[in-house]
Formats: C-alpha cells, sequence, structure tokens
C-alpha cells in the first residue's frame, strides 16, 4: 500500500458497517497470544490476537478448532503489515484480501473464517479505542441484559462412555434458574430422554446433522428425531438432516428447525430451503464484520430471530460475542454462557442470565 489510498465501496456495505468502515485506525504492530486449555484429553486452541498502534490496544480471539494450525501461526509470527490501512473499512478489505494462514493451508477451509474474525474484531476493538468511544455509542444501539442458555454435553469426547445426566445436575445444583442447549446423541434411550425432559429446561437440541470427520458427529436417526422432539415440544431442532427418513419427522415441525453449521455467508441465510423462523448467528462462522451486521440487518427485515453461539471461546472472543447479541438479540436462547459453566468443576459465582452488560468506556469489550 505505501501512501495508497484505498477505495472501499459504501454501496455494497450493511447499514451498520457503514457507521464503523470510516473510523479512522492505526496499527503499527500486532502480537500473537497463546490461550490454549486442555480439558482432559480434549486441547481447546486459542490464539488471542493484539493489534497495536498509536498507544492503544485492540484484541479478538481466534477460534480455529485443529491445533496446528494455530502452532503454525503463533511460529510464522507477525508476517503481516497493516499499516496501510487508515480505516477499519480499509483494514477489513485487506483481511479480505490476505492470506492469513502462512506457510500451510488450514485443516479445514472454513477456518479462514474464523481467523479472518479474529483480525476484523481486533481492529473495530483498536479503532474504538482510539477514537475514545464504545461500541454501542458508534453505532448508536441501545444495549440489553442478555438471555443465555448452558450448551453441554452428555457423553464425553472420543470414547464409548454412555451419555449420563451428571453435567446438568452439577450445574442445577448451583444454577438451579439455568437453561440449556443440549446435543442428542446416538445413544439417547427413552429412559434418558424422560430423565432428562423431567430435570432440565431445554431451548434448543443441536443435532448435529451438518458434521462430518468431527468428534461430535451423530449418526443420522429418525427415531431419535422423532423422540426428543416429542419429549421437548419447545426446543429449537438445530441443524437436522434432511432426508426420505427424517423428512417426514421434520416438515410437520418445520418452524422449529433452525440452522448453524451450514450458514457461512448471508447468501446461505438466503439460500435456505425454506425461511427459518430462526437461527443461529456464530460471528466467528461468517468471517468478516460486514457480513455479520448484514446477517442481523437481513433477518431483523425478515423477521428472523437470531440467537447467538459460542465456538469454545477461552478469552475475548467470548466477551465480544456476548456484546454483539446484548445490541441485536439479547432476549433469544443464545448460547453464549459465560466460559466457566463449560468448565468440567462448574465454578462458584459465575453470572446468570440475563447478563447484565458492562461495557468498557471504549471499544469492544467488556469493562472487566
Amino acid at each position: 500500500m505505501n501512501g495508497q489510498t484505498r477505495i472501499v465501496n459504501l454501496d455494497s456495505m450493511s447499514e451498520n458497517f457503514e457507521k464503523l468502515a470510516s473510523l479512522p485506525i492505526t496499527v503499527e504492530s500486532y502480537e500473537l497470544e497463546e490461550r490454549d486449555r486442555e480439558f482432559g484429553d480434549f486441547t481447546r486452541p486459542s490464539t488471542i490476537v493484539h493489534l497495536r498502534g498509536a498507544g492503544e490496544e485492540g484484541v479478538g480471539e481466534d477460534v480455529v478448532y485443529d491445533v496446528l494450525d494455530h502452532i503454525a501461526h503463533r511460529d510464522a509470527g507477525p508476517v503481516h503489515d497493516w499499516s496501510g490501512a487508515s480505516t477499519l473499512g480499509e483494514f477489513c478489505e485487506l483481511a479480505g484480501e490476505r492470506d492469513l494462514f502462512p506457510g500451510a493451508p488450514p485443516e479445514r477451509d472454513f477456518s479462514r473464517h474464523y481467523r479472518r474474525w479474529a483480525f476484523e474484531s481486533a481492529a473495530l476493538d483498536l479503532a474504538l479505542h482510539q477514537q475514545g468511544v464504545p461500541l454501542h455509542e458508534a453505532l448508536g444501539i441501545e444495549m440489553k441484559p442478555v438471555t443465555f442458555v448452558c450448551s453441554t454435553r452428555l457423553g464425553s469426547f472420543g470414547d464409548d462412555s454412555k451419555s449420563n445426566t451428571e453435567p446438568l445436575t452439577k450445574r442445577l445444583a448451583k444454577y438451579p434458574g439455568l437453561r440449556f442447549k443440549l446435543d442428542p446423541e446416538n445413544d439417547w434411550d427413552a429412559d434418558l430422554i424422560a430423565e432428562i425432559a423431567e430435570l432440565a429446561p431445554v431451548d434448543i437440541l443441536d443435532l448435529k446433522g451438518h458434521y462430518r470427520g468431527t468428534p461430535v458427529d451423530v449418526e443420522i436417526d429418525a427415531e431419535l428425531y422423532r423422540a426428543v422432539a416429542e419429549a421437548f415440544p419447545g426446543a429449537y431442532l438445530e441443524d437436522a438432516w434432511f432426508d426420505e427418513q427424517t423428512r417426514p419427522v421434520l416438515e410437520p415441525i418445520w418452524d422449529r428447525c433452525t440452522w448453524d453449521a451450514p450458514l457461512h455467508s448471508l447468501d446461505d441465510v438466503k439460500a435456505l430451503e425454506h425461511k427459518p423462523k430462526a437461527i443461529n448467528s456464530k460471528p466467528s462462522r461468517f468471517g468478516s464484520l460486514d457480513e455479520v451486521l448484514s446477517v442481523y440487518e437481513h433477518c431483523d427485515a425478515e423477521g428472523i430471530e437470531v440467537y447467538g453461539g459460542g465456538q469454545g471461546e477461552l478469552g475475548v472472543g467470548r466477551e465480544q460475542i456476548q456484546y454483539l447479541a446484548s445490541l441485536f438479540h439479547p432476549d433469544t436462547p443464545n448460547d453464549i454462557a459465560p466460559s466457566g459453566y463449560n468448565d468440567p468443576a462448574v465454578p462458584d459465582g459465575l453470572a446468570e442470565s440475563p447478563l447484565g452488560p458492562d461495557p468498557a468506556p471504549a471499544g469492544f469489550r467488556w469493562a472487566v
């Protein structure tokens, strides 16, 4: 770039991104911080992106799931020069043009969205800090308390352990008002389903019908779909797989079917077979700030409910998705509980739903 001015097409932007794109930004350097955490035999990798300039710092979180992708990124170090961007819009355009996986392609191509979100969210935080304003003021949107649910598995990763209700009872013992998003698994029999229905309020059942080659794959089972749909009549059915066996079960309750994993763009939302009643919006899955805000605007215009989803964030990324929920979808069953709810130890003193907004005086994160 070196002195050249980038032309950013304002006509193609979402209305809210247009409010942000002209924010001045100065990026002088950046640093990558390891934030991995071990959960038994499972490692959740995380890398915090620190963008620095003009005496301020902006942060974002890379939630790519593959450990080797994180190691390669950290080993490569800060290879990109962002100084050519003078506005947030220019930075985001650069982020979309550059290969953010130096040295080797990612294990999964959709991880490119996750890393782009890490850099763009850090840039948003930095630009706002440099201007001394918080995101909600820059957008002119009132923040509201955020309703959230806790997402937890009743089985274990990578072994043949039977599902059981202990993860629910442990959490409800400390937080009796907690509501849940659960992943029905192939070993859920009628007795277990009845026990769960008696024990816990469930707002979302993630059927994971679009996952392939992951530790959380579930074999498509029309009878499992039927059983959980009947046992939890008020719950959304997320990411069901439609085929000749499951379609007769699902079509009569189409308005309960919501989507997550297949959605990586606004075009994906528009291309769904039927307009959904609701979708799960994971900002990192959409990748760019403009795309995320475009999805919010489209869903608002079309009467589609949005509920937030997490990616197992271990740092500032969790605060940032809570921040967005407080602006755009505070009253839905947001799967963005404070990270402590995902800790097997279930710590004391966690914030309960609804989560009161606590924005920092400037930037895109909470005050604490």
